[in-house]
């Protein structure tokens, strides 16, 4: 159940991830930084008014009659079309509007109008809506153009608003009034004087907008707010004195310092004029993978964001630190190169917060993974490393699933110790000096354990136990425990301490493992073999010999030359029926 915990507190905290203002904000720069920049379709071209036009012009406002010479000018050198990125709501105090108006009427052209907020609104155009009237940005008043200019041209609103980070990624096509008539963009009334479109049909669903037509066009897909997001095009720019338009509509706007507001956008440009982002606007509505969020895009988002992290999580946890790392870093790629090819296709998935959020849960399934580890590394020496030679207690280190609880079957051979004459030496020595001898006793039948690659399993009084082959693989070990046996009587001896050692030795399969409770067990041995093992310590006394080895010891391994052998009479021990067959050193 503790496993779960991660991927559980994820799921239920995605509502909360996806509606913040990082997660957004991160989900936008995702798309800034992958989307494809198309090349221009080459149907446009910028006019730029620039500084350096206005002081040959003698300033900003230009007369009208002016901008009517510009408008026959662009026409004349090829121009299909004109859009004015500029909006002329007061007369010219010069006169020539009658002029200007004229000239709009020569080709198709375009005027902008610009929010003010007073709720005064233009005709609304012919619009169809297919669905509900669900969707749409509501304005709060438009300013108007000069009736005289508007009987000759088409007006668009040049609106721009702006994401979470306050920049421009996303236009609407039409705007809507609290009336519920719609209000077309500048970019949109692009393409309807340019086929003579009467009518936009928009489509709608339960959820908002979903596509808008205009007759010459494919069909638009927008968002449910009615709004396109813009592919920064780097159209061609030119001015007033080339004035290279042959063949394509033009968008007109100033540039120079001061006259028209620098709106913040993700393209490389940063700031732009409006009429450059009206004319990306019009780029993006003709290009093929434009980039577009789907309605079900959140729905595969929190999809990938739940199944990736899961995995990642569990990679982590149960692989193992390096190849959970493997798997992490694997899965982080697929996700990253997954969705930078959905973006790069113009769908817009965002996978961003879910590479984050598998750094995340990699990071603390690590934590807790390496925390696990060590805490078992550590547990491991604390209880091995009495009784196992240091090499032998980094192998279970390195190797700790050998340790689960529970144990498995495994033939080993098992010594048990007893020391003869601790109750008379109890008698005549003080508590304290008797305590120091058995150490010493104790201490060296450790050390020739030890050396031996045995494992001390336990004390019991003055009595040992001993595994051969587990927890770690012991070749010949019924060899390695006779003489561990005889190097034990010769030390004791050597160290005239007044004690003597009986030692039992058995060969056989037991269950070797952690033996206990969740919370308190120590590695052990239980079985047949074990008992035979104690029993033929117990045993010593009886044939009065130091070392009783077992007949299954003698049966399991060809000794060498060095270790002789002596067969004794078979003896009955309890719990068997059959007398067994025992040995001992010769000479020992």
């Amino acid at each position: 159940m503790k496993r779960l915990i991660l991927p559980l507190l994820i799921l239920l905290s995605l509502p909360l991830i996806f509606q913040s203002t990082p997660t957004e904000i991160l989900k936008l720069k995702t798309f800034d930084n992958f989307i494809v920049t198309p090349e221009p379709s080459g149907n446009f071209v910028i006019l730029n008014i620039t500084e350096e036009d206005l002081e040959t012009e003698g300033g900003w406002p230009l007369p009208r009659q002016r901008l009517a010479e510009i408008q026959v000018d662009l026409l004349n050198k090829g121009a299909i079309g004109v859009g004015w990125v500029i909006s002329f709501p007061q007369p010219d105090r010069m006169g020539g509007d009658e002029m200007f108006a004229a000239s709009l009427d020569y080709a198709p052209s375009v005027i902008a109008m610009f929010e003010d907020g007073k709720g005064n609104y233009p005709p609304s155009p012919g619009t169809v809506v297919l669905g509900n009237t669900n969707g749409g940005i509501i304005t709060t008043g438009v300013k108007e153009n000069l009736p005289l200019l508007s009987n000759y041209s088409l007006q668009g609103l040049a609106v721009a608003p702006t994401d979470i980070d306050l920049l421009v990624r996303r236009i609407p096509l039409l705007v809507k009034t609290p009336n519920n008539e719609w209000i077309p963009s500048f970019g949109t009334q692009i393409y309807k004087a340019l086929f003579d479109v009467k009518t936009y049909i928009i489509k709608t669903n339960d959820n908002g907008i979903s596509e808008i037509s205009i007759r010459g066009i494919p069909p638009v897909k927008t968002d449910s707010l009615g709004r396109k997001w813009i592919s920064w095009v780097d159209t061609p720019q030119t001015n007033l004195s080339e004035m290279d338009v042959f063949g394509k509509f033009v968008f007109v706007g100033v540039t120079a310092n001061g006259v028209m507001p620098q709106i913040a956008t993700p393209s490389n440009a940063g700031l732009l004029e409006p009429h450059k982002i009206q004319a990306a606007l019009a780029e993006s509505i003709l290009i093929e993978n434009s980039p577009y969020i789907p309605e079900w895009s959140l729905v595969v988002e929190l999809l990938i964001l739940l199944v990736f992290v899961t995995l990642v999580w569990f990679a982590l946890h149960y692989f193992g630190i390096t190849l959970g790392i493997i798997s992490a870093l694997v899965l982080m790629i697929i996700t990253g190169s997954g969705g930078i090819y959905f973006i790069q296709q113009g769908t817009l998935i965002d996978v961003s917060w879910t590479i984050i959020s598998e750094f995340i849960a990699g990071s603390t399934a690590f934590y807790l993974r390496f925390r696990q580890q060590y805490k078992l590394r550590k547990q491991i020496k604390k209880q091995f490393e009495h009784y196992l030679d240091p090499r032998q207690v980094k192998h279970l280190q390195d190797n700790p699933d050998s340790l689960v609880l529970g144990g498995e079957r495994r033939y080993c051979t098992f010594l048990f110790t007893d020391v003869r004459g601790f109750t008379a030496l109890s008698e005549k020595l003080e508590p304290e000096e008797v305590t120091k001898i058995m150490n010493k006793v104790l201490t060296i039948q450790a050390d020739t354990v030890k050396f031996y690659d045995g494992m001390v399993d336990k004390y019991i009084g003055d009595a040992m136990m001993a595994i051969f082959n587990a927890p770690v693989d012991v070749p010949d070990h019924e060899t390695a425990a006779v003489l561990c046996a005889k190097e034990i009587q010769d030390k004791v001896k050597m160290a005239n301490l007044g004690v003597e050692i009986g030692v039992g030795i058995n060969t056989g399969y037991a269950v070797v493992g952690n033996m206990g409770s969740d919370t308190r067990f120590d590695y052990s041995a239980i079985g047949d073999a074990v008992n035979l093992a104690a029993r033929l310590e117990s045993s010593t006394k009886e044939v009065g010999e130091d070392i009783v080895i077992g007949y299954d010891t003698i049966k399991s391994s060809s000794f060498s030359d060095q270790i002789m052998l002596k067969e004794l009479d078979s003896i009955f021990v309890k719990g068997k029926k059959k007398p067994i067959k025992i040995y001992t050193l010769q000479n020992g």
